[in-house]
Order: structure tokens, then C-alpha cells, then sequence
């Protein structure tokens, strides 16, 4: 897992990640008080490098508020967080 890029970021960031063998990857997007966000990924996928993006929107569809948030990666074998910044 990559540091997000930009970082601090509006209104979209980019996080690269790269999966040595084929399996289920799930990426969230958590706030400073550990609520869950938003989902980026959660899915089967081949081994390989990969690109996804956070918009700044929450699973409700709302624009998520100037602070620091939270991003993770689990795979059955690794789990992995970093932190970014989102600002107005």
C-alpha cells in the first residue's frame, strides 16, 4: 500500500496498492474517531498493481468534512492503514 497521492488532497486522491497473489482486498476509508466512511474496494481480484480513488464523499453520498482521515487494506494475509488529509 502506497501513501495516497496528493496528500493533503481536494477533492479527489489517488492510492496505489500492489497484491502479489490473487485474493480479496478491501479498502476503507475511516475518520479520526474510527467511523467507517467509506468503501473503495471490496472485491476477489487478480495479483498485480492497482489504482483507486476517493472522491471525498462518504457511503452516503455526502461530502466528507475538512480533517484527518484514515485508509485501510485487508487481505487475508496483511493489513495495512495510512493516514491522509483532506482539505476544503
Amino acid at each position: 500500500l502506497s501513501p495516497n497521492y496528493p496528500n493533503p488532497f481536494n477533492p479527489t486522491t489517488k492510492i496505489n496498492f500492489s497484491l502479489p497473489k490473487d485474493g480479496k482486498v478491501c479498502i476503507n476509508i475511516y475518520n479520526i474517531n474510527g467511523q467507517h466512511i467509506a468503501t473503495l474496494m471490496d472485491t476477489f481480484i487478480q495479483s498485480g498493481s492497482y489504482t483507486v480513488s476517493w472522491d471525498g464523499k462518504t457511503k452516503s453520498g455526502s461530502m466528507a468534512s475538512s480533517g484527518i482521515y484514515f485508509y485501510q487494506m485487508k487481505t487475508p494475509n496483511y493489513v495495512v492503514t495510512k493516514k491522509m488529509s483532506l482539505v476544503k
